[in-house]
């Protein structure tokens, strides 16, 4: 874990980050170990900083529900693997643009990671499930896992980027997330970096998570697999060299990451605040992640 806190603090002089976490998991004893550092202090107890998990939001929300739910209709499992033909990206309107998602026809496409594809399943499968989205969502979580929209004073939140000139602390970083004010599966979580360990651990200890994935990852014909991300070259992966073929997670925007190898049955979780001044300059948050992965899967 020192090695691990030594990385991080070498990111932090030389980016434009202020605030990173990290976990290791381990999923045959249900256990973690984490640590986070803000301003170069160094925090070993109970975390504290809330983090814009960004796009990890995909994976908490519609893979854990797919996977509860088992879902298998062809078209949400597009969907959901981003093989849908949904355009990637776009600015929404706030009034109609559950009409504008659902307008979209479902043609079997290539891969093409796609926000749109992330809402669609959502309004499909709360449709088909009765019950409004969020509720579903938040029966996976650990309670330190929060919709931005319900952080409170008390929730220490780091910044990321700016509006209007201001700093943004305490609200979400993706602008349709933003700009809807409404409950989106595509971005919007936000959370502690012990909140997401735990929730990790425990839908892998409740729904078998990593039983139900190895065999798909052992076997899988395109790059996504029930929403999660998984590795193409295990060589370069952003994962961490030294994973195995089984390993799956996903990245957010704003600098966060998870990566769960299923044959070794361990993982890990970087959160961190890399877009507080640029969205643009990774080369450095990228470099972490490979360190880290490759610490991981080699001394853990």
């Amino acid at each position: 874990m020192q090695e691990l806190i030594n990385l991080s603090q070498e990111y932090l002089l030389g980016s434009h980050s202020d605030a990173v976490a990290v976990a290791v998991l381990d999923f045959k004893s249900h256990t973690y170990e984490s640590f986070e550092i803000f301003h170069h202090e160094v925090n070993l107890k109970s975390s504290k900083i809330f983090f814009d998990y960004a796009s990890l939001t995909k994976p908490l929300t519609n893979s854990f529900l797919a996977l509860k739910e088992k879902v298998s209709a062809k078209d949400l499992l597009l969907l959901l693997n981003h093989k849908a033909g949904l355009p990637a990206w776009g600015l929404l309107p706030k009034h109609g643009w559950k009409e504008q998602i659902q307008s979209y026809p479902i043609v079997e496409s290539e891969t093409l990671y796609s926000d749109f594809s992330a809402l669609r399943f959502m309004l499909e499968l709360e449709q088909k499930m009765g019950a409004q989205y969020q509720d579903l969502v938040f029966q996976n979580l650990d309670p330190e896992v929060k919709y931005w929209r319900n952080l409170t004073p008390d929730d220490f939140c780091v910044p990321n980027g700016f509006y209007h000139g201001k700093p943004n602390i305490g609200a979400v970083h993706d602008p349709n997330a933003y700009n809807l004010k409404e409950f989106t599966s595509h971005a919007g979580l936000f959370g502690t970096i012990d909140a997401l360990a735990k929730s990790l651990i425990g839908f892998n200890k409740n729904n078998d998570l990593l039983d139900v994935l190895t065999p798909v990852l052992e076997n899988k014909s395109s790059r996504f697999v029930y929403g999660f991300d998984t590795v193409e070259n295990p060589e370069a992966t952003l994962a961490g060299k030294g994973c195995s073929s089984s390993t799956f997670g996903h990245l957010g925007f704003t600098g966060t990451s998870f990566w769960i190898d299923a044959q070794r049955q361990k993982g890990w979780i970087l959160l961190s605040n890399a877009t507080k001044y640029f969205w643009f300059d990774k080369q450095e948050l990228n470099l972490l992640r490979k360190k880290i992965g490759e610490l991981v899967w080699q001394k853990f």
